[in-house]
């Protein structure tokens, strides 16, 4: 098994491979949490929900059309400096996505969610990657702008090559604290025969936010993916996962953000 740090050289082409990709999965967890607007947080007190016009604004102020600052007001879990500092960041590695807003499913009681999704690519050497992320988020407005959110449930994926390998996330969104859960990531079609490489890192808020690289180790996977268990915080609050699958026809890697609750019925919002 290989162990590779970000930005480190390496002379084989599947290892100068791998260090790209495990770069560019660490900056997708860190782009993806800067993709909308991304702090978590308890979940608040039932508030007023963004009206569609407000959410069409928004849309529109991400993809540039419009300015952010008067749709955004600072509240729990809310920095608009900070979310206007990192669409920025996002737009410089991936300077073609654009942000798509839409009514999410309801939560307990009646209350409004709001899907996140944000598709770019970028080009680093020889390889194109592409950017797929989705948030869902419990936005809370005062009428006139938005003034709160919590992150419900996030994801990334980034892809190379030719063709998306097709993969399945199969990580929970939420789990107690001190649990022991599965973290698989699924091939979805047979390799026959193509080798499959992988590894898995946890990255912490603080990495996320300053866009810093822990280490990966990169190993020969059987079974068609990477399945791993793994612990929970003894402390409520999150994890994030950054995975990395090398495969003849491409690399992907994902990120996922995993709430750690306390409490068995905060498992679902």
């Amino acid at each position: 098994m290989r162990r590779f740090r970000f930005l480190s050289k390496h002379r084989l082409p599947l290892a100068q491979t791998a260090v790209r990709a495990t770069t560019a999965t660490a900056r997708a967890a860190a782009l993806a949490a800067g993709a909308a607007l991304l702090l978590i947080a308890a979940l608040p007190a039932r508030a007023a929900a963004p009206s569609p016009q407000q959410l069409q604004a928004l849309e529109a102020a991400f993809n540039g059309q419009g300015d952010l600052a008067p749709l955004l007001q600072e509240g729990p879990g809310l920095d608009p400096a900070a979310v206007q500092a990192r669409r920025q960041q996002l737009l410089s590695r991936f300077p073609d996505a654009r942000w798509q807003l839409s009514p999410g499913p309801e939560l307990p009681g009646g209350r409004p969610t709001v899907l996140v999704q944000v598709r770019g690519s970028r080009e680093d050497g020889p390889l194109r990657f592409r950017l797929e992320a989705e948030q869902q988020l419990l936005l809370e407005s005062d009428g006139r702008r938005i003034n709160g959110q919590t992150v419900l449930r996030e994801q990334a994926l980034l892809r190379s090559g030719a063709v998306d390998l097709p993969v399945t996330l199969l990580i929970p969104d939420a789990v107690l604290t001190g649990q022991r859960y599965d973290v698989d990531v699924i091939v979805d079609e047979p390799l026959d025969g193509a080798i499959l490489a992988g590894g898995i890192a946890d990255i912490t808020g603080d990495q996320v936010a300053a866009l810093d690289s822990p280490s990966l180790r990169i190993g020969a996977l059987g079974g068609g993916g990477l399945f791993r268990v793994v612990r929970a915080p003894l402390n409520p609050g999150e994890q994030t996962w950054a995975v990395l699958l090398v495969h003849p026809d491409g690399l992907v890697s994902a990120s996922k953000r995993v709430r750690v609750v306390a409490e068995r019925e905060q498992l679902q919002p």
